[in-house]
């Protein structure tokens, strides 16, 4: 991925700032509101072909154990057995098998999440910033990144019903990355 179309030159590879980059989730809770949930520690790598952005490919690790909803049993329930698992799976990833430039500063990221230590295919819209220098002479570049998935896909099976009809937890997972990255040397 580039950060323009008309950028030419050579693959460059840039590393996820996990102080400035975090991943964030939404999901309906009890058919009446969403309850948003964040990761705090995310890692990878972007190898932006500028010249091919269809040879481009990203890496991205987040570690499940940093989830965060802003209430401790909720994120003790959501690191046990009945959701993440973070025991037996402590970290979720993300391998791109396909980008595709939509012009612009806007591509299209294919590739595959596992979960759980369930892998299923999932396409992110991607969206990246003009390439900047910080004060200390590094060259960063901002993205985010949106996409849906089915947490029934992942084994994320846990829900009650109501009494109304309906369940607990919805089932369609609303997914944000914000991530800064690092041109490495």
């Amino acid at each position: 991925m580039s950060s323009t179309a008309s950028t030419t030159g050579p693959a460059v590879t840039y590393e996820i700032d996990a102080a400035h980059s975090s991943a964030q989730f939404k999901i309906r809770h009890m058919m009446i509101s969403n309850v948003r949930g964040a990761f705090a520690k995310i890692s990878g790598t972007v190898t932006a072909d500028p010249s091919n952005p269809e040879h481009s490919s990203v890496i991205a690790d987040i570690d499940v154990t940093s989830v965060n909803t802003n209430d401790e049993k909720r994120d003790a329930h959501l690191r046990s057995e009945d959701f993440f698992h973070v025991e037996k799976h402590p970290v979720m990833t993300f391998h791109s098998n396909k980008v595709e430039h939509k012009g612009g500063h806007e591509f299209q990221v294919n590739g595959d999440l596992t979960i759980r230590g369930v892998t299923k295919p999932v396409t992110l819209s991607v969206e990246t910033t003009e390439e900047v220098k910080d004060p200390w002479g590094h060259q960063r570049i901002g993205a985010t990144a949106t996409g849906k998935i089915d947490r029934r896909q992942f084994d994320l099976n846990f829900n009650m019903p109501l009494d109304n009809g309906g369940f607990m937890v919805g089932n369609d997972v609303d997914i944000t990355l914000e991530v800064e990255l690092v041109r490495k040397a």
